[in-house]
């Protein structure tokens, strides 16, 4: 059965909450229930595992992903290399979501793990589609990441005049020298 928005939204934003708070190892079925406010054996209606439940959260994360490169108006490969704006709420909601699916991830083979290759594969495959040069379209992915861990990892934003010409430059916007 899949969940109504609402409760399916209800529960997946709890486990976000609890992967943030706690990590994976304090991370029970009963405790994202309770976070939720649902039954134990109402998250099991909507999630029958707590794999199907991590895997569910990871594949929001890649519908939210799509909704906002849609919203965004820009490339796949500008919103790929585009800085976390904290200040907006759907960009830091994608950023809690990727952290707290980062979270999710502890060398599991099983359903999370084919969750997250999918969503991250769905990414690449947009570059690919957009930039005709394989090699480029991997520069792009690899600064894309880079960027993206540093903010992960709470470090400093590149400067953005520097950004922007990072970018031009990578999807040959401007000239070498610049």
């Amino acid at each position: 059965m899949t969940a109504t928005p609402r409760t399916r939204d209800r529960i997946l934003d709890a486990l976000e909450q609890l992967l943030l708070t706690r990590g994976l190892s304090q991370v029970t079925l009963e405790a994202v229930a309770a976070e939720a406010g649902v039954s134990k054996g109402g998250l099991l209606y909507h999630f029958p595992s707590k794999e199907a439940l991590l895997a569910g959260m990871v594949r929001r994360l890649g519908e939210r992903s799509d909704q906002q490169l849609a919203d965004s108006g820009r490339s796949v490969a500008e919103w790929y290399l585009q800085t976390v704006d904290a200040d907006a709420t759907n960009e830091l909601a994608l950023f809690q979501s990727m952290i707290a699916a980062l979270r999710s991830v502890d060398s599991r083979t099983g359903e999370v793990q084919r969750a997250v290759v999918e969503v991250m594969r769905s990414w690449d495959d947009g570059l690919k589609a957009e930039i005709a040069d394989p090699v480029q379209a991997e520069i792009v992915r690899l600064v894309g990441d880079g960027i993206y861990l540093a903010a992960l990892m709470g470090l400093p934003q590149p400067d953005p005049e520097l950004h922007r010409r990072v970018v031009d430059r990578l999807l040959g916007r401007a000239a070498p020298s610049d």
